[in-house]
């Protein structure tokens, strides 16, 4: 399973790419194995505030709805459209083309709160 070095994450399978003060957001591919064929994506839209620890969207699969937990609280500045039509590209390529949304942090610090790719390796292995 991959768990790329370059991102941070959450517990609840979140991760975080830092990029030119914003930070892109989606699911880890251990989350999208889990939940299996994904069918739906709901994200928020541009110029909406997503709080640290709320949900922020959801994702269906044929299973189940999963809510996204935001990892920082922030401004979309981006929202990926794709997924709209192509919810399958979170089973396919859950670190480029499934990214969820682009948000502008309000605060910096909580990145530093998120976990390493070790960490976040230990949290999936328990």
């Amino acid at each position: 399973m991959s768990i790329p070095t370059n991102l941070r994450y959450t517990k609840e399978h979140e991760w975080v790419l830092q990029e030119d003060g914003n930070v892109r957001i989606g699911i880890t591919e251990f989350a999208q194995s889990e939940l299996g064929d994904i069918v739906f994506v709901e994200l928020p839209a541009v110029g909406d505030e997503i709080t640290i620890d709320q949900p922020f969207g959801s994702v269906e699969s044929v299973k189940t709805v999963s809510e996204l937990y935001a990892p920082l609280s922030g401004t979309v500045v981006e929202s990926n459209e794709d997924l709209e039509d192509s919810p399958e590209f979170v089973n396919e390529s859950p670190y480029e083309k499934a990214w969820m949304v682009v948000v502008k942090p309000s605060d910096a610090a909580h990145l530093e709160a998120l976990l390493t790719a070790e960490q976040y390796e230990e949290v999936i292995g328990e």
